[in-house]
């Protein structure tokens, strides 16, 4: 029987060989299959007579990823943590001087950085990183928004987008952690979608903190309006309040970000399984507590430990790592989030 993804084809047959055939120069054997898939997909663009405009949309992004996933593959296996802020932020303001501390603390614990790679906290985290240890995904808008000088003097690292929605899935598809300082519409954008995503399980599990610098309460009033507002009119469950954490000390954060992958590797869905890959493998004790405390968003089962799944050792997929194995319901993130916490803590 042929697969779903054979199917996919122009109909016309000179035009599949053609694809087929450029396809075969332009890919792997193991990757063959999504450039076929990608050349019919711009085939059917012409074929169907796209709108001018839905092209160059189209021509855009697709030039803009490429661009991206180029130049963050040879840093895929080191940590990042995307830092959020407001482009506004003076070098002397408390949200300014605690986002260069923490981005400073953060890359010696072997973290790299990735800003907006604007002025203000941007630049703060850009700088407190230091040459060669952050990135900058910026956004071409005409005011406010131009390069800062300590990502723009490393420039292999620096990605110009002309659209948001792009440069949005790169902060979060090559980050591992979100930290977020005070800032305007644009940082309130992003804390939001971040939590949808890992509220929908769009994303994977992460670190997601709010940082109060000294004299502020920022966050904290936006945390008392998820729980007077959205929490108050169930418009939220109280598991999505677990989706993040909130602290006024730059140290913390850091030890929350470095903690989370301190026994938590990483996670995969393989058909209706949740595998966590961990660092070392739990005792049983620690199992037990685990299969105790967390009932409540298994499906159905227990939590297993396992060594890598038949899946999994095709892609070389971490298959060294021990894991655990579950049927998770989907529903609950917050207490996924609490789940690997207590894997976390001896």
């Amino acid at each position: 029987m042929k697969s779903n993804r054979r199917e996919y084809k122009t109909g016309v047959e000179k035009y599949d060989a053609l694809i087929e055939e450029l396809a075969g120069f332009c890919a792997l054997p193991d990757e063959r299959e999504l450039i076929r898939e990608i050349l019919t997909t711009t085939a059917k663009l012409g074929l169907e007579e796209a709108d001018h405009g839905d092209l160059k949309l189209i021509n855009s992004a697709l030039k803009e990823l490429r661009y991206s996933f180029k130049v963050f593959t040879p840093y895929r296996e080191k940590r990042k943590v995307t830092v959020f802020g407001s482009a506004r932020s003076k070098e002397d303001s408390p949200e300014y001087r605690r986002a260069e501390e923490f981005s400073r603390k953060i890359v010696q614990k072997g973290f790299m950085v990735i800003t907006g790679a604007g002025g203000g906290v941007m630049e703060a985290a850009n700088k407190g990183a230091g040459k060669g240890k952050s990135f900058g995904v910026n956004i071409n808008i005409p005011f406010e928004q131009k390069a800062n000088p300590y990502i723009a003097d490393d420039d292999s690292r620096l990605i110009n987008f002309k659209y948001f929605f792009t440069r949005k899935l790169v902060f979060i598809k090559e980050s591992n952690a979100t930290v977020l300082f005070p800032g305007g519409y644009g940082t309130n954008d992003e804390c939001f979608e971040i939590l949808t995503l890992f509220q929908t399980g769009k994303t994977l599990p992460r670190p997601i903190i709010m940082v109060d610098p000294d004299g502020c309460d920022y966050w904290k009033r936006c945390i008392e309006y998820l729980h007077k507002s959205m929490l108050k009119y169930e418009f939220i469950d109280e598991d999505n309040l677990k989706l993040f954490s909130f602290t006024e000390d730059v140290d913390e954060a850091v030890e929350e970000t470095v903690n989370f992958y301190r026994v938590y590797h990483s996670l995969r869905y393989i058909k209706d399984l949740t595998v966590f890959r961990l660092n070392r493998k739990l005792t049983d004790n620690k199992l037990g507590e685990l299969n105790k405390d967390f009932q409540d968003i298994l499906i159905d089962g227990q939590i297993e430990q396992k060594e890598a799944l038949p899946e999994e050792i095709k892609n070389n997929d971490y298959p060294d790592l021990p894991r655990l194995v579950f049927k998770f319901n989907k529903r609950k993130f917050g207490r996924l989030r609490e789940m690997i916490d207590a894997i976390n803590i001896d």
